[in-house]
């Protein structure tokens, strides 16, 4: 949520206790976490995506894997200055393929730019190794995309939906 009165947290926390005790984990200067998501076949690989500071350049951006629980983290899809990653879905038939969002925003105290080059959506076929940028093939031309939501079908894995934000 890019508001004014937004607030910021200090990286992921992880509980082993069913939420009685908890251990900070990493990913101190994200800020802003979106998603955590585990990977079903393995509960200590984890994806988290982060966005960033909201007000100023920098901090950990980007999606985020860890395959030791939590105890050392890789930034596999990596951010710009001002862009993370904010979605991230995995196709429920492979854990390997991986559909992910980018986000390029900047608040500052007279407005906000939401939206540019750093937004837009991502496919890996191997667990986060490689990425490929979706283009084309109906998709918004790049540059003009906003905040995007994504899903895949739990039925059919090759049915995909994007909520893309679009400038005119």
């Amino acid at each position: 949520n890019n508001q004014r009165s937004v607030a910021f947290g200090d990286g992921i926390y992880k509980s082993t206790d069913a939420g009685k005790t908890w251990k900070r984990m990493g990913l101190e200067n994200s800020e802003h976490i979106q998603n955590i998501m585990i990977d079903p076949r393995n509960s200590n690989t984890i994806y988290v995506t982060a966005i960033g500071p909201l007000w100023r350049p920098g901090g950990d951006r980007g999606l985020f894997k860890t395959t030791d629980g939590g105890a050392t983290w890789k930034n596999i899809l990596p951010g710009t200055e001002n862009s993370g990653a904010t979605d991230i879905v995995m196709d429920p038939s492979n854990s390997s393929i991986l559909y992910a969002a980018s986000y390029q925003r900047r608040r500052t105290p007279w407005g906000f730019n939401g939206g540019g080059p750093g937004s837009g959506l991502w496919k890996t076929e191997n667990a986060g190794q490689t990425w490929s940028r979706l283009t084309g093939n109906g998709l918004p031309a790049r540059g003009t995309m906003g905040r995007i939501a994504i899903d895949v079908s739990r039925s059919n894995p090759n049915v995909v939906y994007a909520q893309i934000e679009v400038r005119d």
